[in-house]
């Protein structure tokens, strides 16, 4: 399956300074560019975890005996390395926030350049959704989602407008949302537009945590 390219791949590998028999952990496995560049500097002895919620990781699963991969969101780190009888590791990368792989995949309703449910759940078995969080959340709530997640201008009003549209008609689509917001956007529209989607998204998938 086709994800993105780590771009700054080489610097990471330098950085994890990899010593061939250690113990390291892939916590944002996603497509596995990162873990492919980390197993040739791995002896026999050397161990790698890959850990990702994304069903769609799974499919990537590297094939080698010292790689196992994690189907799980890496707060669950310490758990499952205890599992498998490691307390210490040698390095750890982490490659935050959505990539594009998921930006890309339409149906999974992280982008407004396509028309899908409000979904933006990384795992698609676990969870509320972002059509969830706009029907339920207080204004409150959705100007502090807003707000400190997305840095959104306007992040009262549009919570406000939100609650009164709701009202009358939930908000399920994309398509539906955009209608709505489009007379509230302040500033250049794209960037208006991210600002939303990305803080709906970090509610979404509880990433301050």
């Amino acid at each position: 399956m086709s994800y993105h390219l780590p771009v700054l791949a080489q610097e990471c590998i330098t950085g994890l300074n990899i010593e061939p028999n250690g113990v390291y952990v892939d916590v944002t496995y996603g497509g596995g560019g990162h873990s492919k560049l980390i197993m040739p500097h791995l002896s026999d002895d050397g161990r790698l975890f890959g850990f990702d919620q994304d069903e769609d990781a799974v499919a990537n699963q590297l094939d080698a005996a010292n790689f196992t991969f994690v189907a799980a969101n890496f707060r669950y780190l310490q758990r499952f390395l205890k599992l498998h009888g490691v307390r210490q590791v040698d390095g750890i990368l982490a490659d935050l926030g959505v990539s594009s792989h998921q930006l890309d995949e339409g149906s999974r309703g992280f982008s407004y350049r396509f028309e899908s449910e409000l979904d933006m759940r990384m795992n698609q078995e676990a969870g509320e959704t972002a059509a969830d969080v706009l029907n339920s959340r207080t204004a409150e709530e959705l100007q502090h989602i807003f707000g400190r997640y997305g840095e959104v201008r306007n992040a009262k009003t549009l919570a406000q407008q939100i609650v009164s549209e709701r009202q009358k008609s939930k908000f399920i689509n994309i398509s539906d949302f955009l209608a709505f917001i489009e007379p509230l956007v302040r500033g250049q529209r794209n960037r208006y537009l991210a600002q939303v989607f990305q803080a709906l998204r970090i509610e979404v998938n509880d990433e301050m945590q």
